[in-house]
């Protein structure tokens, strides 16, 4: 008698290889970062005069960071909109969904006719508004599901491990950002730059968005999501429940994520506006009459003394300071699986509170105080960074996942991302050129972050699939 060769044979469910786990949660949020500095760097080089050619220097350059802004308003949008359909339709669908947004909306910014097209003075500079709006939609969910995507998918005892995938978005998209635009710098003259070369940028994250889009396309659905849609746990209305059953933990998350949000938009936005601003206020002056806009005496009055790099001197060192930002990423995933999340983190922000009162001593020590600063600082943004992959996402119950850390990232990005640049500036400004109280404001939050840690438990040993709200 002939037997079946699949007599006994049990089927088993697809599950996603850690190649394409790690490639499709990666590409997301190294596009996020990538986009940000894009749009941050034109905002300062090229887009105040593109679509805002009417206006005085000033009115343009507050314009065009108007508009840079629009995207952390429409953050926490995106984290309750996504978050919805991540945690009612799956973490899949709702990622290729937000790629895509994002995607096409950069895609558009690159191909965008400029305020100096006949017609398009005033429609031009509401299509970024728009496109702008949608980058940030898109934004606001990109991150949690990519960081669910690793750590659903990630063996016992790996999650703070595979948790760093997505993490490490931030580095490689910075260096990408600025690695292309000091390329372009060299390259190009600024009237090749201005009239067509900024574009080059946002259409080159059209190839990023094609191979996340293939992989996630191939995706399978997470076994921790899966197991909610099998035993109908699925919820109604995601954001009322995070609302009603998680509340504590969307605080606590907030507060945790907070000194990471502020370390890292101060080692990047501040410093390169503290290190490239003239050293004296002769050469300030001398600066503004090469550029062709003569300083006003408004403008002197206001002028508070920077480090004196160029700019293309500075960002080199910022590169060589990320470098340190993704190898400790690395890092601090077999730290925070061996010693756990909470213990690891209380170490690195009390680090980081120290690391806020040296910033005069490094930054008046030269060339190498100010690369010690620019690696010290990275080097903590990677241990606190790090750990966040898998630390939010397990705050919450699976069913309500998504939905609870994309609110917890986007709240922190606004505390601390959104504003940090401002206050910063403004703290530099009333110390007379100090940067004395910028590193006070960092300890600052510090505080806040170390009282949150206190506060909330360990969240290694949850179960993280048999979770639910």
């Amino acid at each position: 008698m002939s037997t079946s060769h699949n007599a006994g044979k049990v089927d088993t469910p697809a599950a996603n290889s850690r190649g394409r786990v790690i490639v499709a949660s990666l590409v997301g949020t190294t596009i996020e970062f990538y986009d940000f500095y894009v749009y941050a760097t034109a905002a300062v080089l090229v887009f105040p005069a593109l679509f805002f050619p009417t206006a005085d220097a000033a009115t343009a350059l507050l314009s065009s960071f108007a508009i840079f802004g629009v995207a952390f308003v429409a953050r926490p949008l995106g984290s309750i909109v996504f978050g919805h359909f991540g945690d009612k339709v799956g973490r899949k669908g709702t990622l290729v969904a937000s790629l895509l947004t994002m995607g096409i909306a950069t895609f558009l910014i690159g191909v965008l006719p400029t305020a100096l097209v006949p017609g398009w003075t005033i429609l031009a500079p509401a299509l970024l508004v728009i496109l702008r709006f949608l980058q940030g939609l898109a934004l606001g969910g990109e991150w949690s599901g990519a960081a669910l995507l690793a750590t659903e998918n990630a063996p016992a005892g790996k999650r703070a491990i595979w948790g760093t995938f997505p993490q490490l978005g931030a580095p490689i998209g910075f260096i990408l950002a600025n690695g292309i635009f000091l390329a372009l710098s060299f390259g190009l003259t600024t009237e090749q730059f201005q009239a067509w070369g900024w574009r080059i940028p946002f259409l080159l994250s059209s190839v990023m968005v094609i191979v996340g889009l293939y992989v996630r396309l191939k995706l399978v659905e997470t076994p921790a999501f899966q197991k909610v849609i099998d035993e109908g746990e699925v919820s109604k209305l995601p954001v009322g429940r995070v609302f009603k059953t998680s509340w504590r933990p969307l605080i606590l998350g907030t507060f945790v994520m907070l000194a990471t949000y502020v370390l890292f938009y101060l080692m990047t936005t501040f410093t390169l506006s503290y290190g490239t601003t003239p050293a004296t206020l002769a050469a300030a002056e001398a600066k503004a009459v090469a550029a062709g806009k003569p300083m006003t005496a408004d403008s002197i009055a206001s002028w508070v003394p920077g480090l004196g790099y160029t700019r293309n001197e500075f960002l080199i060192m910022l590169i060589v300071g990320v470098v340190f930002f993704g190898i400790f990423t690395l890092v601090s995933g077999p730290l925070a699986e061996k010693y756990g999340r909470r213990k690891t983190l209380l170490w690195v922000t009390g680090a980081i509170l120290v690391f806020g009162l040296t910033f005069v001593p490094l930054f008046g020590a030269g060339l190498v105080g100010v690369m010690a600063l620019l690696i010290i600082g990275f080097t903590l943004m990677g241990l606190t960074f790090g750990p966040m992959g898998a630390l939010l996402p397990e705050l919450f119950p699976t069913n309500v996942r998504y939905t609870g850390s994309a609110i917890s990232y986007n709240m922190a990005s606004i505390l601390g991302a959104a504003v940090a640049p401002f206050i910063a500036v403004a703290l530099w400004q009333s110390a007379n050129g100090s940067p004395v109280l910028v590193g006070v404001y960092l300890s600052s939050m510090a505080v806040l972050t170390l009282i949150a840690l206190v506060i909330m438990k360990e969240t290694r040993d949850i179960d993280y699939t048999a979770n639910v709200s």
